[in-house]
């Protein structure tokens, strides 16, 4: 997984330079605007992908074990507060 995240990444990373660029060179804000709503998604994906994992790792594996359940189910609740914020 951490191949395919760190490649997502730097193409994103690649999507905010153009952003960069586009400024720079003053292209029509609409245009801009829709390459900003490219860079939100990607970087959502990215996020869901690394929730994904955490949840069907360290959640589970603590729920399965009975270990710190509770304070990882808490923490898997905080941290969709905070991911699914606007």
């Amino acid at each position: 997984m951490k191949p395919d995240l760190l490649r997502r990444l730097r193409r994103i990373e690649g999507q905010v330079r153009g952003l960069q660029k586009m400024v720079e060179d003053g292209r029509y804000c609409i245009d801009i605007l829709v390459q900003i709503a490219a860079v939100k998604s990607a970087l959502h994906q990215v996020g869901l992908a690394i929730l994904e994992s955490h949840t069907r790792g360290c959640v589970a594996e603590a729920l399965r074990e009975r270990d710190r359940e509770e304070e990882k189910v808490e923490e898997l609740i905080q941290v969709l507060r905070q991911f699914t914020k606007l």
